[in-house]
């Protein structure tokens, strides 16, 4: 019996507990930031939204470039760079009040989270075993599911026991042990030096491989934006604000419980088995918190969305890695997350002037609507890529 090259080396769990802190800030601040900015700001509703999608704007600026940036400067070199002015950007929280200058840190710090969650992944993939990488990034991608609970329930649970200064002292806090816990890892793979290709091509900017995968996680990115940005207002509006942090406890219960089991189903099955029982669930769950009447409902609503949430990213994210060669990760993996945040940017706003004119309710019937619609497109690609390989196969069975 082969022996399976271990997942969960010292340099893997460093990258773990830093992922792990730069994602509970940032679900803690999203799920909060638009209380502060309604409650304690006296903003509308949309200039809420903004909160998130000046963020994600620049990530996508950025993130096209990330690939590149890492191949020159380093990816272990810039990790610590990011690390240290996002931690930076956090502490600043506490100092600025006025809402234009709140919009000013969220982009600025919107940058650095660009580049660290692109070396962070690309790192990962690149000290797991090749054929274990779907499970890899999928017990990866687990940091980022304890933070989906964590952040909003730390952060949730501070505001309404203490205020927002101490959530901004608490964030900062956790940064500081996130760039603590990064200090050993590791390098990476590093490219050969290309003196003779110094200009900047498309190729620098995003993989083309990369594209197809990257282009339907945009899609679920931007369904995925109605709980990400407006939950707690629409637990808010439906009276079930003190369980919003149970709902995100149960979104990422189910995702972790389930995670071990469908990272190895996706290396031993293929992703078929777990991408398409993900949609399904996915699309059911944001329904169902569409037509919530009960407490009951509303976290059943969580688990359904956290199984599907938790099935479909890693495993679009292990098929934009695996789309393209071993040492260009880096760019596989920008490319992914600029279409996601794209994705999470678009679906922000669009709700949210949804929210506006419809109620927080017709915005998960749209999300839900949109799941479906995409687990249809997927199934119409997969279908025409096993054709043409039958009718490949057929052709060169003649020929013999």
């Amino acid at each position: 019996m082969v022996k399976k090259e271990p997942i969960f080396t010292k340099p893997f769990i460093s990258l773990f507990f830093t992922n792990i802190a730069v994602f509970i800030v940032f679900y803690g601040l999203v799920s909060t930031l638009p209380l502060y900015a309604i409650g304690v700001l006296n903003r509308t509703d949309e200039e809420a939204g903004l909160l998130m999608s000046v963020f994600l704007i620049s990530a996508i600026i950025v993130r096209p470039f990330t690939g590149k940036l890492l191949d020159i400067a380093g990816k272990r070199k810039m990790l610590w760079i990011s690390l240290i002015l996002y931690l930076i950007c956090t502490v600043l929280y506490y100092f600025i009040q006025p809402f234009t200058g709140l919009l000013v840190l969220r982009f600025v710090q919107g940058i650095w989270f660009s580049i660290i969650t692109t070396a962070g992944v690309s790192i990962t993939a690149d000290i797991v075993p090749t054929a274990r990488r779907g499970a890899g990034l999928g017990y990866f991608a687990m940091s980022t599911n304890l933070a989906v609970v964590l952040g909003p329930l730390i952060a949730l649970y501070i505001i309404q026991s203490y205020s927002f200064d101490v959530l901004f002292i608490v964030m900062s806090i956790l940064m500081v042990i996130g760039v603590l816990s990064s200090l050993s890892a590791p390098a990476g793979i590093v490219l050969e030096k290309n003196n003779e290709k110094s200009k900047l091509s498309i190729g620098d900017l995003f993989e083309k491989g990369a594209m197809p995968v990257a282009i339907l996680a945009s899609l679920i990115a931007l369904s995925y934006a109605s709980v990400l940005s407006y939950l707690s207002i629409y637990a808010q509006e439906k009276g079930f604000l003190a369980l919003a942090s149970t709902f995100f406890l149960v979104f990422a219960a189910v995702m972790l419980v389930t995670r071990p089991f469908t990272g190895r189903l996706f290396d031993e099955k293929g992703p078929q088995y777990v991408v398409i029982p993900g949609f399904i669930f996915f699309a059911i769950g944001l329904i169902l918190l569409a037509n919530m009447d009960s407490a009951l409902s509303f976290l059943v609503a969580g688990g359904l969305v956290g199984f599907g949430y938790g099935a479909l990213v890693p495993s679009f994210q292990a098929l934009a890695v695996q789309s393209t060669k071993h040492e260009r990760s880096g760019y596989a993996t920008a490319t992914f997350f600029t279409f996601f945040d794209l994705g999470l940017a678009i679906g922000s706003y669009m709700l949210g002037l949804i929210a506006i004119h419809y109620g927080y309710q017709s915005v998960y019937l749209v999300s839900g609507a949109l799941v479906v619609a995409v687990f249809i497109l997927y199934t119409v690609i997969e279908w025409k890529k096993k054709h043409k390989k039958f009718v490949v196969k057929r052709q060169i069975d003649e020929l013999k």
